[in-house]
Order: structure tokens, then sequence, then C-alpha cells
């Protein structure tokens, strides 16, 4: 679930306990200090190299940050943003081959077995299961030769081989990740690395990944009682957005990607204009743009994509969704809210913050705390994503001997608290307080600092946001805070799905129902 300051990714890099005190000359301080040891530039081709030079030791850390996501993923192929992040593992014609002219000609002939197999098996009436179980073994046979010139993990081995540590990378709703740390002598091998995997992609093992992801949304999904709740409460609380679709993909729809989507999706998003590179550590940026130049200008150029333009429609009534089996009672509501752009932005971190940010908190103290009737309760936002118009969300979990309903009365009185009567000046505070001191905090770690400027220079256009948001924190009033709760928490904007506990016998009978 993503929670805010600014993305879920580099929030646990920005956990503190720092007074305010210490606050106004840091602030101004670090803003100076790091625009004269960070270097922006733009290559011809549209990618944007940020460096950050710190020298405390001689390590660095960078984040990839494409701007592309699951919402991006085209109408009928959900999951290709997830499948192509396996994909960027795999290698590159140098990379993970023993013999890659050979290889180019397998994989073309894979690709070929596969469209044949699949256009005999999406035939709607008609489809010969006999032709159809021969052409499935012609598509397994050419992907065992494919196989045959792969070197398994081969990019991975290189990069940890030379001390890459904390190597990954998320595919979020919004945008993509690849991220490491490494020795500062091996900028120009990570430089040749990451941009061979940006720029030379090889669909090597494609099908083989597509069953890894497929396991994946059955572990996270089909075989998770609350990951099938919160499935469902996406799809219900969205009509036309991309953000109600599943973040892993439809079984269905990612059964049947194939690597030729997926390669037309590389093409389409994985653009120079698309993609900052962040690198943060002990570097000087004299010396280090000119190599980085000349490797990431070898990432293909283009027009930067378009963002989407499907606006999710105003809600007129409350939604519900209802899952029973036996298994843990579990509840969510979420309120439709505008995007990270919206002057009121803060004012919903600060609404966070107060109702949901440790045993300080009034959900904790109400529900967990003084009723006792839930295990845990909080509030979070954006969810699901947040480039564009998404959900403010709370949950709760109920004790034994409670019920959902317990829990929905409950969060409803605490929110009813937010519309009636101002936060106390103390909560405001300390909601101010936090947020600089995670600001700090997060200032302090390479791949926080490497991940945040990426994505607030994807986002604003200017990695120095990072440091003026806390304008905007500083501005949030009381009133704000009534008036935003007024707009957005009510009834007819509301989305709510709990998972009520049946027994096995009456379960089997409802089927996991969703009302």
């Amino acid at each position: 679930m993503q929670t805010r300051m600014f993305s879920w990714i580099w929030k646990g890099f920005l956990m503190a306990t720092l007074t305010a005190a210490i606050w106004p000359s840091a602030h101004a301080q670090d803003l100076k200090s790091f625009e004269q040891k960070t270097t922006v530039k733009v290559l011809p081709n549209g990618l944007t190299i940020i460096l950050c030079e710190r020298h405390d030791a001689p390590v660095f850390s960078y984040s990839t940050f494409i701007d592309a996501g699951d919402v991006d993923d085209p109408s009928g192929d959900s999951g290709l943003a997830h499948m192509f992040e396996h994909l960027a593992f795999k290698g590159t014609s140098q990379i993970g081959t023993n013999d890659y002219p050979d290889e180019k000609i397998a994989l073309a002939k894979v690709e070929a077995a596969n469209n044949a197999y699949e256009a005999e098996y999406l035939k709607p009436v008609g489809r010969d299961e006999q032709k159809l179980a021969e052409l499935k073994k012609a598509f397994l046979a050419a992907q065992a030769e494919a196989h045959k010139y792969v070197i398994p993990n081969q990019f991975t081995e290189v990069a940890e081989r030379n001390g890459a540590h904390g190597l990954n990378a998320e595919t979020g709703l919004d945008n993509t990740m690849y991220f490491w740390s490494m020795p500062e002598n091996r900028l120009e091998l990570w430089a040749w690395l990451e941009s061979a995997r940006l720029s030379d992609t090889v669909p090597r093992e494609f099908y083989k990944e597509r069953d890894v992801v497929l396991e994946e949304r059955r572990m996270r999904t089909d075989s998770d009682p609350i990951g099938r709740l919160i499935e469902q409460f996406l799809a219900t609380a969205y009509v036309a957005h991309p953000y109600g679709r599943s973040s892993i993909g439809w079984p269905s729809e990612v059964s049947q990607l194939s690597a030729t989507e997926a390669m037309a999706f590389h093409r389409k998003y994985y653009v120079g204009s698309n993609v900052v590179v962040a690198v943060v550590g002990d570097i000087k940026a004299s010396e280090a743009m000119p190599m980085l130049e000349k490797y990431f200008s070898k990432v293909p150029g283009g027009p930067k994509p378009e963002d989407l333009t499907t606006v999710e429609p105003k809600q007129f009534a409350e939604k519900t969704v209802t899952i029973r089996e036996a298994t843990q009672p579990f509840y969510i509501e979420g309120y439709h809210r505008p995007s990270y752009r919206n002057p009121d932005d803060a004012v919903y971190d600060a609404i966070q913050d107060i109702m949901s940010n440790g045993r300080v908190s009034r959900l904790y103290r109400s529900l967990v705390e003084k009723q006792q009737i839930a295990a845990e309760a909080q509030g979070f936002s954006p969810f699901p994503g947040d480039k564009y118009p998404s959900l403010f969300a709370f949950y709760a979990v109920p004790l034994p001997g409670h019920t959902p309903g317990e829990m929905r009365e409950a969060i409803h009185k605490e929110i009813d608290k937010l519309k009636t009567s101002d936060v106390t000046d103390a909560e405001l505070a300390m909601y101010k307080t936090r947020a600089r001191a995670d600001l700090l905090r997060g200032l302090a770690d390479n791949q926080g600092l490497a991940n945040a400027m990426a994505e607030y220079q994807t986002r604003y256009g200017d990695w120095r946001e990072l440091f003026l948001q806390l304008n905007r924190v500083d501005k949030v009033t009381k009133a704000d805070i009534r008036r935003v709760a007024n707009q957005v928490f009510m009834p007819s904007n509301r989305t709510s799905a709990e998972i009520d506990f049946t027994t096995p016998t009456a379960a089997a009978k409802n089927n996991g129902g969703a009302q």
C-alpha cells in the first residue's frame, strides 16, 4: 500500500525523531549546499541525469526512474509493465547469451510458435484440440532450443560480483524504478550495465517469466483473502480509470502477453524523454557526466508518451463489497481525492498523519487502545497511486469477537470529529515537525535521496521541489483540515469492502462471493 512523502518506495528511508528546532537553519543550509553539489543535464535524447556529490564513503547509489507503470498497460494487456521489469534483468545482446546471433533466430521461432498456438487457442468456435496439442508441443520445443543460448542470471551476477548491493526494481502503478548501490570505482561498469538494459533489451526467457508472474499473482492475490478483497475493492471504486485494474494483471490477460507486445511497450515508454537517472555518492560530476553521457546517449530518443486522459467520473452513490469466508475479518473504505498536484495535497498528508501516525494517532488511540476492538487501524493516502486522482483509505483489523461493522462505525466517528471540530494545535504542530524530520532523515541516505531526486525531477520537473514542499506543509491550517474532510469524506464518495468470517460450510455455499 502506498503512503507519502512522496512515494512509498522511499518512505522507509524517511523515518526519524529529529526535532523541529534544528529545521530552520538546516533547511536553508541543506538546500543551498545540495544545489552546490548537484548537477543536472538533459541529454540530446531527452534523458535526464542528476548527479549529487557526497564524499562520505567510497560508494554511490542510483535510481533509474521510468515514468511508466501498471496504469500504462494497454487495454487487454494488464501486467505488461511488470513483465518488462522482469525482462530488464535477463541481459542484453552482450550479457546473458553465449551466441546472440543464433539466439536471435531462435527467439524469433519462439515468437512464431507462440503466435500459432495462441491463434488456435483463442478461436471462439471450431478449436482443434489435437492441433492445439501439437502447436503447444512445438512452442515448448522452440523455447527449449532458445534456452540453449542462455547464460542464466549473468546480468545480476556481473553486478553483484562487482559489489552491487540492494540490487532490485519496483513496478508501481505510476512508474518503474531500478536501483542499487555500488563501490565508486565501478561507476563506469554500472553505466555500461544500466544503459545497456535500457537500450539493448532482449526478450529472453519471456514466457518462462510470464509463468513466474502468474505464480506471483496466485500467491499475492488469488491465495490471499486480503489480496482478493483489495482487488475487488479497487475494481468497485473505479469505473473508468485504470487504477481499478489489477496491478499485477488479470490472469486471462497475463497468460496471453507476448514478447512482441513487451518490446512494443519498451519502444514507447523506455525512451530518453521518459527516463530520469539519479546518482548520489562519491562521484565528481566534472568527471562522471561526460562518461555517463557517452553511455546513456545510447538510449533511444523520441517524444515523451502522453499522460492518460481518462478522468474517473464523480461517484454519486456509496458502493460496497463483501467477501464471506473462514478467514480473518477485515474492513477497508476509500474516498476519491485529487492527485498530488492539487493545492490541498499537503492537507491530505496532515489528515493521514493525525489519524494514523503511530500510537498517538487518533485511530490507534480510539480503536486499538481505548475501545480495544481492533488489532490495527490506519488511514493512508494516496492509494493505489498518486500520479492521478486516487483514494484516501482507512482500514481496521478486528480483534476476536468484533466485526467489520464495528470497525466501520468506529472509523466514521473519528472521521466525523475531523469534520465537526478542529484538530488541536499540538496535533498540527506534530505533523509539521514529523514532515520536516522525515525529509532531513531522507537526505542522509544515498539510496533514499537518489530515489526521491529522480521522482521529484519527473513529477515536478525540478528535484528542488523535494525541499520546497515544506512550504506547503507549513501553510496547512486547522480550517484546511475541516474543509477538506467535509468535501471528501462523504457517504456518496465512499467505497467500502470487508471480509466477514463465515463458517467453512456456509463459506463453501456462498463460494466467497462478492456483493
